[in-house]
């Protein structure tokens, strides 16, 4: 029975031990921390279930005809946080039953290698025949004035708050931190965010970037793009953040401040230049099959850099293990969903216009807004359109969505751009009504 060494229990790591143990190897699963990784202690699931209370707060305000700055709520936050928590902790049993079963042992400890086909973790050496690197990431900070001060926190701790915190600045306009400022906003805070870039989610479709950063402006949350912050200093009420702007000095005070500046690989206990594996500024180099420099060894997820994103650790978790059972797959890793959990949503698939424009890539963009959707205006969310990229022969290139449950909604056109679908292919499929996918089909017919 050959063995596999997965050291890293996120989404990628545990669903490819799982798989792997499935198909007749010896797993040996290493976590330092907790089953589910990132993703489910402290990054997707508990901020989607602190979405889904902001989101009900927004619908109880509009339902009751007021806009959700001018409602009158006392928000049971600890509450809040105890159902959260519920959540993940549901979650996490669901995957310590998923690795419970032959073959398949988790270890908890940190990993280190020792050669090239052994790890060393909690007091205990183990061998592999293979080696799967899925440790993730970790948040980034800002090597800043002040960056260490207490009330600097990560994303980490911004989801272990006790209280809401009247004042918070966010640093980085990323997906990480505009969903923490649309759900902070909407629990009362004054929320500024202050992004190096010119604009919102710098890798998204420029357009539907524009438009998020507008809707997010008209619900009260201040966003100064192209803003390098400077420093941060404890002042008497709190902490005050300083940056320049267009050759200006500026500055704001804060309760809290969320350092959201990406995130980087986790390499840093794993002792990977000693055996070979070759590293650049993203994380572990991997070729498409995701080997390393080290054709035994492998790399999933996070650690290298290429989509810091949980699905996609999984699926290359999928690929890597097809690549050490000598088997060929048809996985489309080119073609990966993304979304941003805002109010509203975000949620892009493929290639953007700005993409087209520097490949010199054919186009038309048709659009169809969520203002014309009968669903959509029942749900009082008719802000937002869809955006279809189409190849001058029909193709369907990328799907762009700002709007009420873009995330679901996006699916639709992924499903069609991974086995190259067309937009006729997209007119001729019947669509319930009255439902928000019609506005996916409304967009194909234009």
């Amino acid at each position: 029975m050959q063995k596999i060494i997965i050291i890293g229990a996120g989404p990628g790591g545990y669903e490819t031990a799982a798989t792997a143990a499935r198909n007749g190897f010896d797993v040996t699963l290493i976590e330092a921390n907790e089953v589910g990784g990132t993703c489910l202690n402290e990054g997707c699931i508990p901020t989607k279930a602190l979405c889904r209370t902001a989101s009900l707060l927004t619908d109880l305000a509009e339902a009751a005809g007021y806009g959700v700055d001018n409602v009158s709520y006392t928000l049971n936050f600890p509450a809040v946080m105890v159902r959260k928590e519920a959540i993940v902790a549901q979650l996490k049993s669901g995957v310590e039953t998923l690795l419970s079963i032959p073959n398949l042992r988790l270890v908890k400890g940190t990993a280190r290698f020792v050669d090239a086909h052994t790890v060393e973790a909690a007091g205990e050496t183990f061998t592999a025949d293979y080696i799967i690197i899925a440790t993730g990431s970790v948040s980034a900070m800002l090597p800043i004035p002040g960056h260490d001060l207490p009330g600097v926190i990560t994303s980490r701790e911004m989801l272990s708050l006790d209280s809401i915190p009247k004042r918070l600045c966010i640093i980085g306009a990323g997906v990480i931190g505009l969903e923490f400022a649309s759900i902070f906003r909407t629990f009362g805070s004054e929320v500024t965010v202050v992004e190096f870039a010119k604009e919102v989610l710098p890798h998204f479709d420029s357009d539907l970037a524009k438009r998020l950063r507008q809707s997010l402006g008209k619900r009260g949350i201040t966003i100064e793009t192209q803003s390098g912050v400077t420093a941060i200093e404890a002042v008497e009420d709190g902490l005050k953040v300083i940056y320049e702007r267009k050759g200006k000095t500026a500055e704001v005070v804060a309760d809290k401040v969320l350092m959201a500046v990406g995130r980087r690989a986790n390499t840093a206990s794993l002792n990977l230049a000693d055996v070979g594996v070759e590293t650049d500024r993203r994380g572990i180099v991997v070729n498409d099959r995701m080997q390393t420099s080290v054709p035994h060894i492998y790399a999933i997820g996070d650690v290298n850099g290429l989509m810091m994103l949980a699905h996609a650790a999984s699926f290359q978790g999928e690929r890597a293990l097809h690549a050490i059972m000598g088997r060929d797959d048809e996985l489309r890793l080119d073609v990966m969903p993304a979304a941003v959990f805002t109010m509203p949503e975000v949620a892009t698939v493929g290639m953007t216009e700005d993409d087209c424009k520097a490949q010199g890539v054919a186009y038309s963009a048709k659009k169809a807004f969520f203002r014309a959707n009968g669903k959509a205006l029942c749900l009082g969310e008719s802000e937002g359109y869809c955006k279809l990229i189409v190849a001058e022969d029909g193709k369907l290139l990328g799907c762009h969505i700002y709007g009420p449950h873009a995330s679901d909604l996006v699916q639709e056109a992924c499903a069609l751009i991974t086995k190259n679908g067309t937009v006729e292919d997209l007119r001729n499929i019947i669509h319930t009504h009255p439902t928000l996918s019609e506005v996916v089909m409304t967009a194909a017919r234009m």
